[in-house]
């Protein structure tokens, strides 16, 4: 966009005549001479991933939840099918990833402890970053400590150009930024955003959950020139996709910044796991693709996808980049492994997408994602719904307030591919009590739909 490429120009002209541009200078570490192995299908170490263990003390103590005791606490196993993480693609426990980690451990311990721009920054930090840049079709990325902190660097460095623009002044409103941020964006980007809010460099607009003929109103009326949009992709705690396509076309009416927050869809979705924008086929309308190493990847650690010229300002007014130690090396070396398996061994993302068609087959839920949302209401009925599939033998958290508004409690369930399809049967004739309820299905869909307006207000 011609628009904010020249604003993005003249905010760094304005750093490099205070010599304040910073580039990070990679330490030389030797990567691994070889690719690891992959497999053809599923091994004995996908089951790490989701089978585990609560000692009897803590099963105890999260049965005491809500004051119910049920006097049977002593027959329970403490063994658990794990369904609440976000290891979608069940590389956490992939030989490559756990041999790729032990090799840079042994050789390098934990590498150079700094920030990126200091020490922090190693040949293997260079090479996750254009491994993920091409993953995401992008022209650079910018490797961070955890996807939290690329959201607060991404917003920061937003707010920073009106700041860096007015010169030596506060900026007047209409040379601020004009954020349009969807009212169920994830934490990161809302504190992101109250922070170049407070400082007096951004106007903030909240529209409804993927309403786009509310989005459209919202820019209709703001006479702010420099426009931003941002969305997560696959809304975490509902499971429902952003309407990128839509947005992309708005995009084109109004010339303004798209960016989104992939976490969710990294490695999930596409048929190369570039992410919700290759699902949808319009990765070339994202302006900038954030995104984390800790779900899918199976990993640590998060990462931007932008322009070149977007990462120099990035790292040079990022402020959650620039005072944050890097990522260690081992980490790093893991996450390398896990894009490579991701790359070969594409039958994982399509045993995700099996899995979640037959969840849905079970269960005649509408739902589209691995992330499955079971609305129960109130917090003493999710803390209920918690217990009963704890007794059952398996883990999922009850998700409450201030995660989620009051009266929308749920358990939130998801799919990897490290699941069997026998674990996914016991699980939803667990979840019976529930699904079998005659208004399960459309607090399903109601329960979503109704947060809009109530979560708008964390803004």
């Amino acid at each position: 966009m011609a628009q904010w490429d020249a604003l993005v120009d003249a905010a760094l002209g304005e750093l490099a005549s205070r010599s304040l541009l910073r580039a990070t200078r990679p330490i030389s570490l030797a990567l691994p001479p070889a690719p690891p192995e992959t497999f053809p299908g599923p091994g004995p170490w996908d089951r790490a991933a989701v089978e585990i263990r609560l000692d009897r003390a803590t099963l105890h103590q999260w049965l005491a939840e809500g004051g119910e005791a049920s006097g049977q606490e002593e027959e329970l196993g403490e063994k658990l099918i794990l369904f609440s993480g976000n290891d979608y693609m069940g590389l956490s426990s992939h030989p490559a990833v756990r041999e790729a980690a032990a090799k840079a451990a042994q050789e390098y311990g934990m590498g150079p402890r700094g920030s990126a721009l200091i020490c922090g920054y190693t040949t293997y930090h260079k090479s996750v970053e254009e491994s993920l840049a091409e993953l995401k079709k992008k022209e650079d990325c910018l490797l961070c400590p955890t996807g939290f902190s690329a959201n607060m660097a991404v917003m920061t460095a937003l707010g920073s150009i009106s700041s860096l623009l007015a010169v030596g002044r506060k900026p007047a409103k209409d040379e601020r930024i004009a954020i349009f941020s969807d009212a169920l964006n994830h934490a990161s980007i809302i504190d992101g955003i109250r922070l170049i809010e407070r400082q007096q460099e951004a106007v903030v607009f909240v529209y409804k959950h993927c309403d786009m003929s509310h989005l459209d109103f919202l820019l209709s009326s703001c006479s702010i020139e420099k426009k931003v949009v941002v969305t997560d992709s696959l809304f975490s705690m509902d499971g429902d996709f952003a309407p990128l396509p839509e947005l992309v076309e708005l995009r084109r009416k109004y010339g303004f910044l798209l960016v989104i927050d992939d976490a969710h869809g990294t490695l999930v979705c596409g048929d190369n796991g570039g992410g919700v924008p290759e699902l949808l086929e319009c990765e070339s309308g994202i302006d900038i693709s954030v995104g984390t190493l800790s779900k899918a990847a199976g990993c640590q650690g998060g990462f931007v996808a932008c322009s070149t010229r977007w990462k120099s300002l990035i790292q040079s007014r990022g402020r959650s980049f620039i005072f944050s130690t890097a990522l260690p090396v081992p980490v790093v070396a893991s996450v390398q492994a896990a894009l490579h398996v991701s790359r070969k061994e594409r039958w994982r993302r399509s045993l995700v997408w099996r899995h979640v068609q037959y969840f849905a087959s079970l269960t005649k839920l509408n739902i589209t994602s691995p992330i499955i949302s079971i609305v129960v209401g109130s917090e003493e009925a999710a803390l209920r719904a918690g217990r009963h599939m704890l007794r059952s033998g398996f883990h999922v958290t009850p998700i409450r307030p201030p995660t989620v508004p009051p009266n929308s409690c749920r358990l939130r369930i998801t799919l990897s591919a490290s699941h069997s399809p026998d674990d996914i049967k016991r699980l939803v004739d667990a979840l019976n009590p529930w699904l079998s309820d005659k208004h399960a299905k459309q607090s399903f869909v109601e329960g979503h739909a109704e947060q809009s307006y109530v979560v708008a207000s964390k803004l």
